[in-house]
């Protein structure tokens, strides 16, 4: 049965995460790219102005809504994630090297796609029963589109509503575990015949810490990703930048002298190494990864596994947000793919490639082998700062991916059925800490295809009113004849 499951599903992953994904997230953000004549690179310092500018302001927020900071955060909460940490070496070690610069174009164009989201996600959005902001594809589908264009909104949420078990729980936990487990592994506190127990109990707990937490409603959630998400950044990055800049194997002794020995002089080398594998793989992988469409494919369905930029689930984030301006709170949706594949994707990329751990391309990898590169520098210590790491971000992308799917099937069936589902998903974290999740991860990666071309469809409809309201928020006059 599982192997009908699996087959199944490879063939439905290939199909959808070949060409016609190639096409629909190219080729959306490039007619959004070129409709609001590149405004992600235009205007990307107002960007970086009103986005960071805006995240140190102290507000609060009007019931029923966040803090346009909080909504960041917990956009940011479900995108960076395990993809920025598993993913990433899953791109390099099936893409090669080249896998990378692919990443890096995705979210190029994702950035306009997804300030094309949120400000969508802010226009259209409206307030439930219970006096809360909803937003996001379901509801621009519903009230951007005409009518018979609604079933789109429906079969979003209805993949919404699936995909958050898997993508956005189970997966997130079994990397938990994973985690802590090598960490107790390398100092010998618990054995492989106790682990399972181990897991267990983490899955209970997590399951309890869910419940509080997402139970507690949008204020809660909010108050919460607002606090860990930077916080687990930040961590990461002074992390990764260790790896890059300083190569600790080679001074084991001299580090008392203050001699250093720098890795960043390895860093050109690298990014050569990217470019050119990007265009010719089998000149970097030694003729394993000679395909071309390989590399692109598996850059391209990385990036958007981690930034989410084509899936429209991080608008539903940025709807709750306490603002009047949807093209302000857009402008953080180009933050976010920046922050999450420019800045996090790119540093465990450096990670791996300047720690010069070896990689069997071709064969799959996850955060084992950004682990190692990681331990090569600074040692087997570290695996605890990784785990902790690996941690804060899967936990994170469970607490923003139960509001997602909390706002999915409430659009489906409405606000009486949150409860029961946050109750759902919080037990979810039991089965991800305790079962074997190998194929799960396959059918999470089609799931989020599957949401990404309703969306797509819709942004790509509603383009014109992104224009529209982009042209309004620079230009008084043009609002005023509006």
């Amino acid at each position: 049965m599982l192997e009908t499951i699996e087959s199944i599903n490879n063939v439905v992953n290939n199909f959808i995460w070949g060409v016609p994904a190639m096409i629909c997230i190219i080729g959306v953000g490039l007619v959004l790219s070129f409709r609001t004549r590149f405004l992600q690179i235009r205007k990307f310092p107002y960007a970086m102005k009103v986005t960071i500018g805006r995240m140190f302001r102290k507000k609060q927020a009007a019931d029923g809504a966040m803090t346009p900071f909080q909504a960041v955060c917990t956009a940011l909460a479900a995108t960076v994630g395990t993809g920025n940490i598993a993913g990433v070496a899953g791109a390099i070690a099936i893409g090669g090297p080249g896998a990378v610069f692919w990443m890096w174009i995705s979210a190029l164009l994702g950035m306009c796609t997804k300030f094309s989201e949120v400000t969508l996600a802010v226009h259209f959005r409206e307030k439930n029963d219970k006096g809360e902001f909803v937003g996001g594809p379901m509801y621009y589908i519903k009230n951007g589109l005409k009518k018979h264009w609604h079933w789109l909104a429906y079969l979003f949420a209805a993949f919404g509503v699936i995909t958050v078990f898997g993508t956005g729980n189970a997966t997130q936990v079994n990397t938990i575990t994973t985690a802590i487990d090598s960490a107790l592994f390398n100092y010998g506190i618990i054995s492989k015949d106790s682990a399972s127990t181990i897991n267990l109990v983490i899955g209970i707990v997590l399951a309890v810490l869910l419940a509080l937490i997402l139970l507690g409603g949008i204020k809660r959630i909010g108050q919460v990703t607002e606090k860990l998400v930077p916080f687990m950044a930040l961590f990461y990055v002074i992390l990764a930048l260790g790896v890059v800049i300083i190569n600790y194997r080679r001074v084991p002794q001299v580090l008392a002298l203050g001699v250093v020995i720098l890795n960043i002089n390895h860093v050109p080398a690298v990014f050569k190494e990217i470019v050119e594998g990007a265009f010719s793989p089998a000149s970097v992988t030694g003729g394993v990864v000679g395909s071309f469409f390989m590399s692109m494919k598996k850059g391209v369905s990385r990036g958007i596994f981690s930034n989410e930029a084509g899936l429209g689930t991080g608008s539903i984030a940025h709807a709750c947000a306490d603002t009047r301006k949807p093209v302000k709170q857009g402008f953080f949706g180009i933050f976010e793919v920046f922050v999450d594949t420019i800045v996090i994707c790119t540093l465990t990329a450096l990670v791996i490639l300047c720690s010069e751990v070896p990689i069997t391309y071709g064969q799959a990898a996850g955060a084992e082998l950004t682990i190692s590169g990681f331990t090569a520098t600074y040692g087997n210590w570290v695996s605890l700062f990784t785990a902790v790491a690996m941690c804060c971000f899967a936990f994170s992308t469970i607490i923003g991916w139960g509001l997602y799917g909390a706002r999915c099937i409430e659009f489906l069936f409405g606000t009486k059925v949150n409860k029961p589902f946050m109750f759902v998903y919080s037990l979810v974290a039991i089965v991800g800490a305790t079962l074997d999740l190998g194929l799960l991860w396959s059918i999470a990666e089609t799931f989020n295809g599957l949401m990404a071309i309703p969306n797509l469809i819709a942004v790509f409809l509603l383009s014109g009113v992104v224009v529209k309201l982009v042209r309004e928020h620079f230009d008084p006059e043009a609002r005023e004849e509006a």
